[in-house]
């Protein structure tokens, strides 16, 4: 396996090591998004999930560890509730919209190093009167390794952007129920 790599590594052109790099890159970028978010966005849930108890349960009060207490300042404002309910929202969803564009441009980029690395493949045999299939075969699978690495990054992507925009809305419900308890205890 490390040979097949290494042998297909050394039979690449500029393109090719551009392209991986760059996949490379966004597969970084990826899981540094996941990580990062995922913890932030689980302490989040569990303060509002925590704040939300302590209202619904006899004491009713507001957590301190709540965001929504600690941006409206124990304030029971229906405009000031929502736009702190906005901005938390606005921040627990940042690196989305980078999971988003990542899982969407991955595949053309590997789909792009494919067409180079075919066109490439192609070039070679140009100057040949008869090119067996046992040749062109093992070409073309070495330039669609491109394509199954965007596919690759796109899948951890789009799933990790699915799971992280699952954890944004359970946040957004939690803060909802709480501003309208605080607004109906007034």
């Amino acid at each position: 396996m490390i040979t097949t790599l290494l042998n297909y590594l050394a039979n690449s052109s500029a393109i090719t090591y551009i392209v991986l790099a760059l996949l490379s890159t966004y597969l970084i970028i990826t899981f540094w998004i996941f990580f990062y978010r995922n913890g932030a966005l689980s302490s989040l849930i569990n303060n509002e999930k925590k704040a939300l108890e302590s209202l619904t349960s006899r004491e009713s009060r507001f957590s301190p560890l709540s965001a929504l207490n600690k941006c409206s300042n124990n304030s029971t404002s229906k405009e000031l509730l929502h736009a702190c309910e906005i901005n938390i929202i606005k921040d627990a969803s940042s690196g989305l919209s980078w999971l988003a564009i990542i899982s969407s441009t991955s595949p053309f980029i590997g789909l792009f190093g494919t067409v180079i690395g075919i066109l490439e493949s192609f070039a070679k045999f140009a100057n040949q009167s008869k090119v067996a299939f046992s040749i062109i075969a093992p070409a073309i699978s070495e330039a669609l390794v491109a394509t199954a690495a965007g596919i690759l990054v796109a899948i951890f992507a789009y799933t990790f952007h699915q799971i992280l925009s699952r954890k944004v809305y359970e946040l957004n419900i939690f803060l909802k129920a709480e501003s309208q308890i605080i607004i109906a205890k007034g």
